[in-house]
């Protein structure tokens, strides 16, 4: 019985040991990925006006150093005038309002396969019945790790 304790205590000791050990040759990814609508089909670039009843296609470049998994899309109202920590271009604000009809569009999606650059082309038709005035265009990316990156767009809705 003794033995029989000796060796497991032995062959737990031996399995927690090698649990324990790191494996060197693992990559950790630390790069956060990247997004951007600054190039010439990207939208809507900043200050853009949008018309009630119309579609567009929203575009952006996401890359990353590894893979990417996912992307969202979230339009929401800005009548309060609040801002987002990444935004950088100002654009002549309306009047503060209250909502009433607001456009409110937040969509996630997946990013199939193992790619490292990907653009994001989303048709969006802007309801006849909604709110007009300020509002942002905000685009997410989560890579294969789970580090995301955000940007927000300025953008208007007009009659």
């Amino acid at each position: 019985m003794k033995s029989t304790f000796k060796y497991l205590y032995f062959l737990s000791f031996i399995l927690l040991i090698t649990a324990c050990s790191s494996d060197d040759s693992t990559e950790i990814d630390e790069e956060k990925p990247t997004i951007t609508v600054n190039y010439t089909t990207g939208f809507p670039q900043g200050c853009a006006f949008l018309t009630r009843g119309e579609t567009y296609n929203f575009r952006a470049m996401v890359t990353d150093n590894s893979q990417l998994a996912a992307y969202s899309i979230d339009i929401h109202h800005n009548f309060d005038h609040h801002t987002h920590d990444d935004q950088v271009r100002d654009c002549n604000l309306g009047a503060l309002q209250q909502a009433e009809n607001p456009l409110i569009f937040v969509e996630n999606y997946t990013i199939a396969g193992s790619k490292t650059s990907y653009e994001i082309n989303i048709p969006v038709t802007i309801p006849n019945d909604i709110d007009t005035g300020d509002y942002h265009c905000a685009y997410s990316v989560t890579d294969a790790t789970g580090w995301q990156s955000r940007t927000s767009i300025d953008i208007k809705i007009v009659e």
